[in-house]
């Protein structure tokens, strides 16, 4: 596998070639399939898997039967047998408390294979995605320090002891795992979890729908959780009520990014150049409203300007130096021209940027908006992609009137060097996560996750761990 990705990221033909994930010498030593079955040796469709850099196919991926008339049954059938297999391995593996010590070593085993193989992983990320490498570096690590942090609290999953009115009775809490969890995300796996207790079911997106509603309906499972779009969890939300499953939704936001008078200016630049263009503006968490108060406004405009000038460079996310990589598809760079254009024509100012990329595909350049009102796209609508649009405000609470009136509340920041002011805006801003006087908030010992219809629940910290289990009461009688 590092060789293959090594000889991709110097690939410069603009010939479409394959190229696989695994090698002979990278074969995969865990399960990554259906179980012990032989589900992903069957015979079947495949997706490919394509670079957003150049016409590269990278990878393939089985996702179905041999024709089209059989896919849906075939698919279908895996999902059910997996389901099967996750709920017997869930039996087994579940009833043994002495067992967080193995879950935790098998966690540690496959955060240590993620260290083992970053390198490799992030070349994988960005040949597949064009991000700048030392982007997809910091993506799998950031991901790998939530298996070393979950390793560690698997030790620590505490039940309760309650003080009854009654001599004859005791009270006891116990938590449990919930059940099987289908997860809805891209994951992949060599850390030797046993058999049937970890099943990847790759979709394409033509059928996700299909496969999302038939896991979401799926008696057996009895978790739902899901990173995407707000329209895709209301969806999944819709399907797994019937069977009243647990989930946890990690949707999407519009953060306000507010910047008051007292703020010191080049600080809120600096953390403005790192909440907004992190993966070209394409992380949920991304300042998409920039609300700078009236008396700072200009020369907020004009440094972030500068900084963007002299800092950002989109390209190839192998070359050294580049800060911007692609959008993820056309649909998500005609979303960004719609809002440049929507507010154009209302009046904003184009500062820079505001047009594709030379460089073609789907790249666009970093784009700056000012004198944006709340009536345009961008300052209703997540763009998900490198624009800042900049509005005017006056007053305190104007800005938290406009940051609050999205029905999205994800992420939120902002500046300020007034303590008082701090701690009113930190307590009224509706959203799940507050940097103040930062522009980067994750952590894996943090509590993920929004309000509103931002999602439901937390990952990491640890309340993340809570989401995967259920309290359970036990009254201990006739003592």
């Amino acid at each position: 596998m590092a060789g293959t990705w090594r000889e991709l990221s110097r690939q410069k033909s603009a010939r479409p070639r394959t190229y696989h994930r695994h090698t002979p010498e990278h074969k995969p030593r865990g399960r990554g399939d259906a179980g012990p079955t032989g589900l992903s040796r069957s015979p079947g469709r495949t997706c490919r898997v394509l670079s957003r850099l150049q016409p590269l196919i990278v990878g393939t991926v089985r996702t179905g039967a041999a024709s089209p008339q059989e896919g849906a049954w075939l698919r279908l059938s895996e999902l059910k047998i997996a389901s099967c297999l996750l709920r017997l391995a869930f039996r087994s593996f579940s009833t043994v408390s002495s067992l967080f010590q193995e879950r935790s070593a098998l966690l540690r085993k496959w955060y240590d294979l993620m260290m083992q193989h970053k390198e490799d992983l992030a070349r994988i990320i960005t040949a597949e995605s064009g991000k700048p490498l030392k982007e997809a570096q910091g993506e799998v690590l950031y991901s790998a320090q939530f298996l070393e942090w979950f390793s560690e609290e698997a030790r620590r999953i505490y039940g309760d002891v309650i003080s009854t009115a009654s001599r004859e009775k005791r009270a006891l809490v116990l938590k449990q795992p919930v059940g099987v969890a289908a997860v809805i995300t891209p994951l992949a796996n060599q850390a030797g979890i046993p058999p049937g207790a970890y099943n990847v079911v790759p979709c394409s997106r033509r059928r996700a729908q299909e496969v999302g509603e038939a896991l979401c309906t799926d008696p057996l499972v009895s978790k739902i959780s899901f990173t995407g779009s707000t329209a895709t969890g209301k969806a999944l939300l819709h399907h797994a009520a019937n069977s009243v499953k647990r989930v946890s939704m990690e949707l999407g936001g519009l953060a306000p990014f507010i910047v008051f008078d007292s703020a010191n200016v080049d600080q809120a630049v600096a953390g403005a150049m790192a909440s907004k263009f992190r993966n070209s503006g394409q992380t949920c968490v991304c300042s998409n409203r920039f609300l700078v108060q009236s008396g700072i406004h200009d020369a907020f405009v004009r440094k972030l300007a500068e900084a963007m000038r002299a800092s950002l460079r989109v390209g190839n996310g192998f070359e050294e130096g580049t800060t911007q990589g692609p959008l993820i598809n056309e649909k998500a760079v005609e979303k960004v021209e719609t809002h440049v254009s929507d507010a154009l024509a209302k009046g904003a100012t184009l500062v820079t940027g505001g047009k594709r990329h030379q460089l073609g595909n789907n790249f666009f350049e970093p784009t700056l908006l000012s004198n944006v009102t709340r009536d345009m796209l961008c300052a209703r609508e997540e763009t998900f992609g490198p624009l800042a649009p900049v509005i005017k405000f006056h007053t305190e609470e104007e800005a938290l009137a406009i940051a609050n009136a999205a029905d999205v509340g994800l992420a939120g920041y902002f500046y300020s060097q007034d303590p008082a002011q701090i701690w009113r805006v930190a307590e009224r801003l509706e959203v799940g996560m507050v940097g103040v006087n930062e522009g980067l908030l994750s952590a894996v010992e943090c509590p993920f996750g929004g309000v509103k219809q931002s999602g439901l629940g937390r990952e990491g910290s640890k309340y993340g761990i809570d989401e995967y289990l259920e309290v359970k009461y036990v009254c201990l009688g006739g003592l």
